[in-house]
Formats: structure tokens, sequence, C-alpha cells
């Protein structure tokens, strides 16, 4: 089941990347998968916080990811997947707060369907 929670995870990831900007990188469908994994592992403590904290919660989650994977392939290896150095409040241009909001919107959107709706997909 872990495997399969991966998978669907790093494809939506991947494809949320694609709508959003035209391309995606391999790496992310990697980080949507480690994401998603993360999600499944704690979501039974994040359905316990408000749909509201529950969502921050998300969006911090992911933030972070990116910013784990950015300073890797981006810092490190150099292989310039993203750059958000023209964004006001970025981190070392890995990170910014507007995606961070967009990240944030994606999860309270989730978290509803799934707590709400009684939608279990594990």
């Amino acid at each position: 089941m872990e495997l399969i929670i991966f998978i669907l995870g790093g494809i939506f990831y991947g494809l949320t990347e694609l709508l959003y900007r035209g391309y995606t990188h391999w790496t992310m469908v990697l980080t949507g998968g480690a994401i998603a994994f993360t999600f499944y592992l704690l979501l039974p403590y994040l359905f316990e916080l408000n749909i509201f904290l529950a969502a921050l919660a998300g969006a911090l989650i992911i933030t972070c990811y990116e910013f784990a994977m950015g300073s890797v392939v981006n810092l490190w290896l150099h292989w310039d997947v993203w750059d958000y150095s023209g964004r006001p409040g970025n981190i070392l241009g890995q990170i910014c707060p507007l995606f961070t909001w967009y990240w944030f919107v994606l999860c309270l959107a989730f978290f509803a369907l799934v707590k709400y709706n009684k939608i279990i997909f594990f």
C-alpha cells in the first residue's frame, strides 16, 4: 500500500506542476511521492486538528520538502530546476510564501474532501 501511495503522490505532484508550469522534472515526482507518504503516515494526527491547522501543517510539510529538494537539485547539484529568487519573501530562491499559500489552499481542499466526505484512500 505504501508504494501505491508514493506512486500516486508522485503522479499527482508531477501533474500539478505540469498544469501550472507546463513542464516538470523527475525529482518533483519523487518529492510528491515522499510528501504523499508523509501525509499517509500523519493523516490520523492531522485529522485530529482543526481543518485550517491541518491545511497549514500540510502546506508547511510540502514547503519543507520543496526546500530540501531545491537545496539538493538547485543549490548543490546546480540543475536549475526552479528559481524563486525573484519572488518576494523567498528563501535562497527555493521556496516563497506565494507557493506555500497555494499548497495551503490545495491541502484545505484535500482535507475537506477526505475528512468531511468520509473518503478513505487507505
